[in-house]
C-alpha cells in the first residue's frame, strides 16, 4: 500500500523549508514519530549533519523527529526499520552515486512497497521516475546507473520553467531539453511546477498543489494537466 508525496521543491518563494508542505505531511506522516532523512544530494555542498539539521527544524512544527541516514553504521537496517523516509533535495546526480554506493535503492523501494510513507523533494523526486535523464543538475559525479525507484510509470522534471517571450537568453527551455530527451527516450515526462506534488496513495496519482503540470509524451504536442488530476493514464 504505497503512500507516496513526489514534490517539485521544498522551498515556494517567499515561505520557509517545506512550509507549503506541512498541513499535509502532518496527514502523510501521522503514523511516523520519527523521519529518516537522506542527506545524500547536499545541496550548495553542506554537510550531511547541516541538511539533516534544516529538515529537523521544518519537522519539529508538526511534531516529528528528524535522523539523518548518515548516522547510521548500516543504511540498510535503518531504512528497513523506518517509520516514514524523506530525501531532499540538491544535485540528482550526488544523491544517486551514493544511493548505488550504499546499496540502499532496492532497500527503499521495498520499504515504501511495505507501506512506509515517502516523502521526496526536488532531486528526491527525481529518484521516483523510470530515471533521471529529465533532471535539471549537472552531473558533477557519473553514477552507475542513470535508473532509481521507479515508483511512478514516467519520468520528472522538478522546478519546471516555462518559457518567458520577453527574455533575451537564447539558451534552451526546460520544454527544449525535454524534447532533446525524447528524441532517443519514450517514456512520459511530467513538468512539475514550483509547489506541485504528485501523491500516490496505493495505485492512484493524482497531481496536486496550486499549479497545473506541463505532461510532455513521446511524438506528441505537450500539454497542461489541470490540478487534482489523475495522472495514472502516463504509462
Amino acid at each position: 500500500m504505497k503512500s507516496i508525496l513526489i514534490a517539485s521543491t521544498s522551498t515556494v518563494h517567499g515561505s520557509g523549508y517545506l512550509e507549503y508542505l506541512l498541513e499535509e505531511l502532518k496527514v502523510h506522516f501521522k503514523s511516523a514519530d520519527e523521519i529518516l532523512f537522506i542527506p545524500y544530494a547536499r545541496p550548495v555542498g553542506i554537510s550531511h549533519d547541516s541538511y539533516t539539521k534544516i529538515a529537523a527544524k521544518a519537522f519539529k512544527s508538526i511534531g516529528k523527529t528528524v535522523k539523518g541516514l548518515h548516522e547510521y553504521k548500516y543504511p540498510k537496517k535503518a531504512i528497513e526499520s523506518a517509520q516514514g523516509i524523506f530525501t531532499g533535495g540538491g544535485n540528482t546526480f550526488v544523491l544517486v552515486n551514493q544511493l548505488y554506493k550504499n546499496d540502499i535503492l532496492v532497500s527503499i523501494k521495498e520499504s515504501i512497497a511495505k507501506g512506509i510513507p515517502y516523502l521526496g523533494t526536488s532531486a528526491g523526486s527525481n529518484i521516483c521516475g523510470l530515471t533521471i535523464n529529465t533532471t535539471n543538475d549537472m552531473p558533477i559525479v557519473y553514477p552507475p546507473s542513470f535508473k532509481t525507484l521507479g515508483l511512478v510509470p514516467f519520468n520528472i522534471n522538478p522546478h519546471y520553467l516555462d518559457p518567458n517571450p520577453n527574455s533575451t537568453h537564447m539558451g534552451e527551455t526546460r520544454e527544449t531539453r525535454i524534447k532533446e530527451f525524447h528524441a532517443f527516450n519514450t517514456q512520459p515526462v511530467v513538468g512539475l511546477r514550483e509547489g506541485s506534488w504528485i501523491e500516490v496513495n496505493r495505485n492512484s496519482l493524482t497531481l496536486k498543489g496550486k499549479l497545473d503540470a506541463r505532461i510532455f509524451e513521446y511524438n506528441k504536442a505537450p500539454y497542461e494537466l489541470q490540478t487534482n488530476s489523475d495522472l495514472g493514464f502516463l504509462k
